[in-house]
């Protein structure tokens, strides 16, 4: 898997998402300080309402990038995401009112809907090659699972030599060394040609042509299984170990870590999986196994007592974290196979939306039902939503769309790159690929 590590551009720019990665986690744990010292008791709602606001930024702003993928240089466009969201990283620390968190958050997380798409459309042509694309998608699986394990245990050796202020400054030290590390290296430049029509319609291009394609369709619905798995993992977790089961506060640590151990072992054999079976196999298997966890999950819920239900939970939280990676890993790999270079920047940023709304559904359903109906009605509900969304998923999701389609290519002129294998036919070149729907395939 390292070995792709080898290619200058993809290992300077894995190295400017870990970086900014570690820096994000670091401004996680120092907003709930910061959010404490301002609100004191009402800290979990700030914390609550900047959550929803980066949801919000995640949905409203990566349309905006994918309309605008052909006017501004893809290096630009990632270095110009990074400025900002160290500075708005810089400013946090001399805040003292909820209000200006808000704003700086949103901007923050706003500037991250623009790097993300394009960060990710550009990797499938830094590594051509499939095998090595699809090494890339699991060393980002590993760098967010042990990034989520990692930069806690970071936070706490700097909080006890300093104040979390300068937790900030991790921050911005990450993201600006992301800036340095994109700037250092060439970025493929982005294959979009500008789009006319109104920005509206230019916004919701990637939306559209998304929505057309029936695994991308199949896609959306497994983003939202997992999103509801996920839901019930990052909302519910501290509720199950210190309400439900009556464990010590750092037990929580340990059930969060069990997911991403189960998540990050995955990521570590799907490369090879992946050569032998198809994306279609692997992802909706990871879908059946979130319902089957969402049934175990509601017979740990339903127990009143014994010592098992704590070790029941951690593989249980274990299993969601494999099965959410069964599910995302391979998901660029959709993408890739379902477009040219010309749609990839807004096909990814159309993903990096739609997929964050399923989490602004999940998030308040996970919460809100736990609180007031308990957790055995928020597990049975996000288990039906983790259902239904499979089955939908599995529908969407024909057998053939794995499988080349031959067609016939009448427009093309002999010569063109597109038809370096094709055959000449009456009438024009046919030759087969992947189904894939961009500027020469409607």
């Amino acid at each position: 898997m390292l070995s792709i590590l080898g290619d200058r551009t993809y290992r300077h720019l894995f190295a400017a998402q870990v970086v900014a990665l570690v820096g994000t986690g670091l401004a996680t744990v120092a907003l709930g300080l910061l959010a404490y010292d301002i609100a004191g008791a009402d800290a979990g709602s700030v914390l609550g309402t900047a959550l929803a606001i980066k949801m919000v930024a995640y949905v409203v702003i990566a349309p905006a990038v994918g309309a605008m993928a052909g006017r501004l240089p893809r290096r630009a466009l990632l270095v110009g995401a990074d400025l900002v969201r160290a500075g708005a990283a810089l400013a946090l620390p001399f805040v003292d009112q909820v209000w200006q968190v808000y704003v700086l958050i949103f901007v923050l997380q706003a500037a991250s809907a623009a790097f993300m798409p394009a960060f990710q459309a550009a990797i499938p042509e830094v590594l051509p090659d499939e095998r090595d694309y699809t090494r890339a998608l699991s060393l980002s699986r590993l760098a967010y699972d042990l990034e989520s394990l990692l930069s806690p245990a970071l936070a706490a050796v700097l909080l006890s030599m300093t104040t979390y202020n300068w937790l900030f400054s991790g921050t911005v030290v990450g993201f600006l060394a992301s800036a340095a590390l994109v700037v250092s290296v060439t970025v493929p430049k982005s294959g979009a040609a500008p789009r006319t029509g109104g920005f509206s319609a230019r916004a919701t291009a990637g939306g559209r042509l998304f929505l057309a394609i029936p695994r991308l369709r199949a896609l959306l619905a497994l983003d939202l299984a997992v999103a509801a798995a996920g839901a019930v993992v990052l909302v519910n977790t501290v509720v199950y170990v210190r309400e439900h089961l009556g464990r010590p506060a750092g037990d929580v640590a340990l059930a969060l870590g069990a997911y991403g151990a189960g998540s990050m072992a995955v990521a570590l054999v799907l490369p090879r999986l992946l050569d032998r079976v198809s994306d279609r196999a692997v992802m909706l298997r990871g879908a059946l196994l979130i319902v089957a966890v969402f049934a175990g999950l509601a017979a740990i819920t339903a127990a009143g007592a014994g010592a098992w239900r704590w070790p029941a939970l951690l593989g249980a939280w274990a299993a969601f974290g494999t099965a959410s990676s069964m599910v995302l890993t391979p998901s660029g790999r959709l993408i890739r196979r379902s477009s040219g270079p010309a749609d990839r920047t807004e096909l990814f940023a159309a993903r990096f939306s739609l997929s964050h709304g399923c989490w602004l559904l999940t998030y308040p359903l996970a919460g809100w039902l736990g609180s007031v109906a308990g957790l055995q009605a928020a597990v049975v509900t996000l288990g039906a939503v983790a259902c239904a969304a499979g089955c939908s998923a599995a529908r969407l999701w024909p057998r053939a769309g794995t499988r080349p389609v031959p067609h016939l290519h009448t427009s093309l002129a002999a010569g063109h790159p597109h038809l370096a294998d094709a055959i000449p036919v009456a009438g024009g070149w046919r030759h087969s690929h992947a189904r894939v729907l961009d500027g020469l395939h409607r």
